[in-house]
């Protein structure tokens, strides 16, 4: 074995200059501490606050591999923004624990419940999202996918007192748009109707009005379709159309009884 030319031969195929994983490792600290900071009463805030601007510096060094964008001015912008952030995730909790009956405290929302936990970081990192700051901001929710089942991309548009329960399996596009006071179930889609590069920078993905209930795998694609108010979606059901507001829209399952003439 010639361990000089595997060795040669495998750094003449890493061709991503850029691309350090320590990026991925970094940002879950950030994401970790940033979590902390806004919610565990034993964390001083002034303290954490100081770790967390050394730590957005790193991502900075790491991150923006384009030397003319001003990174180093984010941090200011984005840590006045947090308490503004700490009050809807205060109120997505709020709209969970009155959702859920099986929950017992609203500290039992903060530390069990999953899709809490993956809107906290998606609304996190949709500030650095919507400010441009690259790669993190995706890594973050990835980071909260990893670990809960629910996919947020960091692109959404999500408003307030917003309940996802369970979340197992449920996608959110970059493009979608949630109004206040949306309850969804685990498996739910909001999706595109189509995949093609070309359509990057058009909306794919559904509007959700005030107030609507999607249940359980139900899947919603494209870019125009719009579930009106108040609204609810049953389990299963397949939408790439709208709905006027104050609809039920369910998914009606055949069922077919056996009989003792078709029993083997």
């Amino acid at each position: 074995m010639d361990k000089a030319l595997i060795i040669k031969k495998i750094v003449e195929h890493k061709k991503q200059p850029n691309l350090r994983y320590q990026l991925k490792e970094r940002t879950e600290v950030f994401t970790n501490l940033l979590f902390y900071t806004l919610f565990d009463i034993d964390t001083p805030v002034g303290l954490n606050l100081e770790r967390l601007e050394k730590e957005f510096d790193t991502l900075v060094n790491l991150a923006c591999w384009d030397t003319e964008k001003p990174c180093k001015k984010v941090w200011e912008n984005y840590v006045q923004k947090l308490p503004e952030i700490l009050k809807k995730l205060n109120l997505d909790a709020e709209a969970t624990v009155n959702c859920d009956p099986a929950s017992l405290s609203i500290e039992e929302v903060y530390m069990a419940y999953p899709g809490f936990y993956a809107i906290a970081i998606y609304r996190l990192a949709h500030e650095l999202y919507a400010i441009g700051f690259p790669l993190v901001p995706r890594l973050m929710t990835e980071y909260a996918h990893r670990q809960t089942g629910v996919d947020i991309n960091p692109g959404a548009r999500i408003g307030n007192s917003f309940h996802i329960d369970h979340g197992t399996g449920v996608v959110i596009g970059e493009t979608a748009v949630i109004e206040n006071h949306v309850k969804i179930y685990q498996g739910v889609t909001l999706g595109g109707l189509f995949v093609a590069k070309h359509l990057q920078k058009t909306k794919r993905h559904p509007t959700i009005k005030n107030n609507v209930t999607i249940y359980a795998n139900a899947t919603i694609l494209g870019g125009e379709t719009v579930i009106g108010k108040n609204s609810i979606i049953g389990g299963n059901a397949w939408l790439t159309d709208s709905v006027p507001a104050n609809s039920k829209v369910f998914h009606t399952p055949e069922i077919k009884i056996k009989t003792q003439s078709n029993v083997s």
